[in-house]
């Protein structure tokens, strides 16, 4: 009994990546899976010349900023350096004047108050009641008088 298949040769566009035909040692044609690339990639015959890509604006805006922000924050630096001993009096100044403020207005209120007092003083009538009783149950009399 004849086993043997023949079968027509397959075109090499046919042949999936990564299998080849071989020819074992008996002779015959068959398909093996192979463990390196069977076709080394084509290699371009002429490399072509990278094209320039247009900058984005962030990218623009981002490196237009960047050192001025930088500058910015460094002078910020410089100047509170120079300025810090004035800065130091500057605070005892607002000290002082939030002390002064304050013992003004107590002051202000402990004058108003005394004033008023004066003012009023004279103006109130003077109330004086003279009140007797005779015995622990007895009737009280009394006399009131207004100046």
């Amino acid at each position: 009994m004849n086993t043997e298949h023949r079968y027509p040769p397959m075109r090499t566009d046919e042949i999936p990546p990564g299998v080849q035909e071989v020819i074992l040692p008996s002779g015959e044609r068959a398909l093996a899976y192979s463990t390196g690339p069977t076709n080394p990639p084509p290699t371009p015959a002429d490399p072509a010349a990278p094209t320039a890509q247009p900058i984005p604006a962030w990218a623009k805006t981002t490196a237009l900023l960047t050192p001025t922000v930088g500058g910015g924050i460094a002078v910020a630096a410089v100047g509170l350096s120079a300025a810090a001993p004035g800065l130091v009096a500057v605070s005892h100044v607002l000290w002082s004047t939030v002390a002064a403020i304050a013992t003004g207005g107590i002051v202000a209120a402990a004058v108003i108050g005394r004033v008023r007092a004066r003012i009023t003083a004279a103006q109130r009538p003077h109330i004086t009641q003279h009140i007797t009783a005779t015995g622990l149950f007895g009737r009280a009399n009394g006399t009131i008088n207004h100046r």
